[in-house]
């Protein structure tokens, strides 16, 4: 959290460790499954709560002023300047990064890791232990769904918990405006909550990721 933002946006510490910040395992799942993987990853250095990376730059939600039923007090009465400063000198870089990275060859194929968290406030338990997520072009995320479902006692959603296509979110922009295979992965951060089981994780989502991309050909 910058330094300018008063370092928790007025949260108490609690909630800057909930997922209303950020997502809980993902980055050292991604971690993990890009030195499996030789890949590049691209990640925020920053929480979502300043400015979300994953969402379109004319989404309501970009820049969150209540999540989960707790108001994000730094972010209460931001105007649009400073909505035009979050995305200058936050989300724009974040996404230049990846654009950056994947102009240097044409078979480029995106994968987002996120986690969910296993229940919202006054909601249902949320039951799987992964969400596959994808707008209109599926060719990577169907097998990869199609090998997940067959691991024994995994739980498999497709577009669950959140629907797959936000229009102008990182996937639309940096994929599937330009025709480059993708799909995003949300595990359950219950099941990533500690170093180990993000590596286990990382590890298992490798081989099935390659095998989900050969039978694109």
């Amino acid at each position: 959290m910058p330094g300018d933002l008063g370092g928790t946006l007025g949260l108490p510490r609690e909630d800057m460790a909930r997922h209303i910040a950020y997502d809980v395992g993902a980055l050292g799942t991604a971690r993990a499954l890009a030195v499996a993987l030789d890949a590049p990853l691209v990640h925020a250095g920053f929480s979502r709560l300043v400015i979300d990376p994953n969402r379109g730059e004319d989404d309501p939600t970009l820049l969150m002023k209540l999540y989960d039923g707790t108001i994000i007090p730094g972010n209460r009465h931001a105007d649009a300047a400073e909505r035009t400063r979050r995305l200058e000198q936050y989300w724009r870089p974040y996404h230049d990064a990846i654009e950056r990275l994947a102009a240097r060859r044409e078979d480029v194929v995106l994968v987002a890791m996120h986690s969910f968290t296993p229940q919202l406030r006054g909601r249902p338990p949320r039951p799987w232990h992964v969400g596959i997520l994808h707008a209109w072009d599926s060719r990577l995320s169907d097998p990869l769904i199609a090998r997940l479902q067959a691991q024994e006692g995994l739980v498999v959603g497709r577009n669950q918990p959140y629907p797959g296509h936000l229009p102008g979110d990182s996937m639309h922009r940096n994929a599937l405006m330009h025709g480059r295979h993708n799909t995003l992965i949300e595990l359950r951060s219950d099941l990533i909550e500690t170093a180990d089981a993000q590596a286990e994780w990382g590890a298992r989502l490798a081989p099935l990721l390659r095998a989900a991309l050969d039978d694109t050909d």
